[in-house]
C-alpha cells in the first residue's frame, strides 16, 4: 500500500514540474518574442533564448516544486527550492536574460 502512495506523490511532483516549466515557457513567449524576432532592421538579442528560455523553465520548475514541497509539509526541501528560485531570478537579474532588442530599448515610449 505505501508502494503506491509513493508512486501517486512521485507523479504528481512530476506533473507539476511539468506544469512549473510550461507556465515558465508561457510567461517567456513575449518576451522571447520581442527578442528574436526583433524590431528595427531584424535585430535580435539571441541572449533571450539561449539565457532566458533555461531561466524561465528552470524557474517555474522550481517554484512549482516548492510550493508542492509547500503543500506535502516538507518545509527543508521547501526552503532549499526557495532558494534555488531566488539564484534563478538574481542571475536572471543579472544577465538581463529577458532584454530587448537594442534598439527597443533606445527607442523609447513611442516603441
Amino acid at each position: 500500500m505505501e508502494t503506491r502512495r509513493e508512486a501517486v506523490t512521485g507523479t504528481a511532483g512530476c506533473v507539476t514540474a511539468v506544469l512549473g516549466t510550461l507556465a515558465g515557457v508561457v510567461l517567456w513567449l513575449p518576451y522571447g518574442r520581442r527578442g528574436l524576432f526583433g524590431s528595427f532592421e531584424s535585430e535580435t538579442n539571441p541572449d533571450v533564448f539561449w539565457l532566458g528560455l533555461p531561466v524561465m523553465a528552470l524557474g517555474g520548475a522550481a517554484a512549482a516544486l516548492a510550493v508542492f514541497a509547500v503543500v506535502r509539509g516538507r518545509w527543508r526541501p521547501a526552503l532549499g527550492l526557495a532558494a534555488a528560485v531566488a539564484g534563478i531570478a538574481a542571475f536572471g537579474y543579472g544577465f538581463d536574460v529577458l532584454a530587448g532588442t537594442q534598439a527597443m530599448q533606445d527607442c523609447g515610449p513611442p516603441c
